[in-house]
């Protein structure tokens, strides 16, 4: 999959006589739901400021505009997690990894989701660890799991699981994927990292102007 923020080629692509399967998706629906509201409440603002103010406000206001809404759209539209037979591809806020699943080392999910790969530990920022969440499954289970009780989602396959937390199903359907992929011809080689400078750039560069503006 060619990712348009100048990710490399995730490696070698699958032999001709096996089937194609589309990558598996994993975000952040309440991440992406605050990123979108945070984006149209600051642009009414900005839009705002631009029409009824005077002097240099309008162009505090156009410069201030990338300055926030970059990383807005950084940290919380933008981190996935993206699953194929082959890589595991993390787009985290500021860098994007490419991880053939025989250099996964090991993926846990505590306070944080963690990919441990090539000797280095990453955050899945798509993947975000709700400590209250977990609670409240696991208060959940004893209930759902005692005699008689009536059959769950959990219990079709592939269905969600209602005594576990989210990022703990996710981690553990990535630990799986990586057990079944790892010794796949198409799955070895390095790991990638590439920074997203479509964001880092445009938001130095807008920051120098704010300061200059506010100084004049």
């Amino acid at each position: 999959m060619t990712e348009s923020d100048g990710t490399p080629d995730p490696g070698p692509a699958a032999p001709a006589d096996e089937p194609k399967y589309a990558d598996s998706v994993y975000r952040s629906s309440p991440g992406m739901i605050s990123g979108v509201l945070l984006l149209a409440i600051a642009g009414w603002l900005i839009v705002d400021a631009i029409i009824s103010s005077s002097g240099k406000t309008p162009w505090v206001a156009l410069a201030a505009a990338p300055v926030f809404a970059l990383p807005v759209i950084a940290y919380t539209l933008r981190p996935a997690v993206l699953v194929s037979r082959d890589r595991l591809l993390v787009r985290n806020p500021l860098r994007t990894l490419v991880v053939p699943w025989s250099q996964v080392e090991d993926l846990r999910s505590t306070y944080s989701a963690e990919l441990t790969a090539g000797g280095k530990t990453y955050q899945l920022w798509a993947v975000p660890v709700s400590l209250r969440q977990r609670k409240k499954a696991n208060r959940t289970a004893p209930a759902r799991r005692s005699p008689g009780a009536l059959p769950t989602r959990g219990a079709v396959p592939g269905a969600p699981d209602p005594t576990r937390a989210w990022s703990d199903q996710i981690v553990d359907l990535l630990k799986e994927s990586a057990r079944e992929n790892a010794a796949r011809p198409t799955a070895q080689g390095e790991v990638q990292v590439s920074w997203c400078w479509w964001v880092i750039a445009p938001t130095l560069v807008c920051l120098a102007a704010l300061i200059a503006i506010v100084s004049l």
